[in-house]
């Protein structure tokens, strides 16, 4: 008898199949979760210079470490510990070290922080031991992009290569940026259209309220986020905002489309095989050699396309920048008082509903550098950060009372008008050398 072949290896054999994906993902809303993924920038505690991967005092090294334990285990790439594992939970590297924390969903904010404290509780004596310290930012402050040493994964290796064809800063990307993701459920196309379309209109403005990376190069670098500044100069075809969210229509069926003509940039068989530009469209049609087509190959194209807000079989929002630990466990509480609550989803789509998508675009390109100070429908992202966080304030007020405590940074910058990114700058000013900065923007380390 033949083996049975694995789902995700079957040839596709149409784009309904594709648009099918999506919609595997539908949930009622009572089995809808909160998903948060967080990275931290490792530093040597007492130089604020990256951490290496080989060596006693090297991320592998703190990788092994934690699966020491015996609750984690150990995700390798060849004879290299590149990643952990436990259950519905990752530890995961990208490409110059920083660390990824991706807690399995939750059905309620106190848990997603429970997740959160204990990954952070188990990097307390590996990086005690390490020397290590892991900064809240969004941007590596210290030293320069040549610095930092790429991590030994091959789907990096391949990235590495093309990704500056289509964009200058493409390797700052990789190398130098963190972010703090939350991911969302819907019920069915309908509702995944109307949280994609509310989530675009806004990212600009959560972008602003989060931004935390002016320093580059251990200077002021003159913007609020240069994380988000970055990300402008990457790879137009596969980041930014999409038309699509903005459009009436099949929200599945656009996304595919738009998708399936998006340069792939690697396939898998055995190892990483670089794609050389073929699109998906193209790969789906004539193949690759002798490989076709398959369900694991589009699942892992999707995940290699960037844009603000990103749809898989959830809806994930990519636009903020890794912060200090109470912004981190804010951008959970924002997006669900904005997104799971059907009254506030329509309120926050209507606070941006009269823009064109020109003045969508022109405003993500401002925010980078003037953050809150910039302007869009002849309005301050200021103005509209404090009705966003009180339209966010009113949906979690009827959906989860307990949780609307989680919103106060966001109030407090909402009314200040200073996003993190002014304590950073306050920081590096003030501080008696590198070891002082790490001390004031650790999350982990120099205990």
């Amino acid at each position: 008898m033949a083996a049975a072949i694995a789902p995700g290896a079957r040839p596709i054999s149409s784009v309904d199949e594709l648009v099918g994906a999506f919609a595997a993902g539908e949930k009622p809303r009572a089995a809808w979760r909160i998903g948060v993924e967080h990275e931290k920038i490792g530093v040597v505690a007492a130089t604020g210079m990256p951490l290496v991967f080989d060596g006693a005092g090297g991320i592998e090294a703190l990788l092994a470490h934690l699966a020491a334990g015996g609750s984690w285990h150990e995700v390798r790439e060849g004879t290299r510990v590149v990643a952990l594992a436990r259950g519905a939970e990752n530890v995961t590297l990208e490409p110059g070290g920083q660390l990824e924390h991706s807690a399995a969903p939750t059905a309620t904010l106190a848990e997603s922080e429970a997740a959160l404290e204990q990954h952070l509780g188990e990097l307390v004596a590996p990086s005690r031991e390490a020397g290590a310290a892991w900064l809240g930012v969004g941007f590596r402050p210290f030293g320069t992009r040549d610095d930092v040493a790429w991590m030994p994964k091959g789907r990096y290796a391949i990235m590495r290569d093309y990704l500056p064809t289509r964009g200058r800063l493409a390797h700052e990307m990789m190398k130098r940026t963190a972010t703090v993701q939350a991911n969302l459920d819907f019920a069915d196309e309908a509702d995944a259209a109307a949280k994609l379309a509310a989530a675009s209109g806004v990212s600009s403005i959560v972008t602003a309220l989060y931004a935390c990376s002016p320093i580059v190069d251990g200077k002021d670098s003159g913007y609020q986020s240069y994380r988000a500044g970055v990300w402008l100069e990457t790879d137009p075809d596969r980041c930014g905002l999409l038309p699509l969210a903005f459009e009436e229509g099949d929200l599945y069926r656009r996304y595919a489309e738009w998708a399936l003509d998006v340069p792939m940039l690697f396939l898998y068989r055995d190892g990483y095989r670089a794609a050389g530009g073929m699109t998906f469209r193209r790969f789906l049609r004539e193949g690759f050699g002798d490989e076709r087509a398959t369900m694991a190959d589009w699942t892992m194209h999707v995940s290699t396309l960037f844009p603000e807000v990103r749809l898989k079989q959830v809806i994930e929002l990519r636009g903020a920048d890794a912060g200090p630990m109470p912004m981190v466990l804010a951008l959970p509480a924002l997006w669900k008082g904005l997104l799971y609550d059907d009254d506030a989803c329509r309120e926050a789509r209507r606070l941006t509903a009269g823009w064109s998508f020109a003045e969508r675009l022109a405003l993500r390109a401002s925010v980078p550098r003037a953050g809150l100070a910039a302007r869009a429908g002849g309005r301050s992202v200021l103005e509209l950060a404090r009705e966003l966080v009180a339209i966010a304030r009113a949906g979690l007020t009827r959906l989860a009372p307990d949780d609307v405590a989680a919103l106060a940074p966001l109030e407090e910058i909402a009314q200040s008008g200073r996003a993190p990114a002014e304590r950073v700058r306050e920081v590096f000013r003030d501080a008696r050398g590198p070891a002082e900065i790490v001390q004031a923007l650790r999350l982990v380390g120099t205990d």
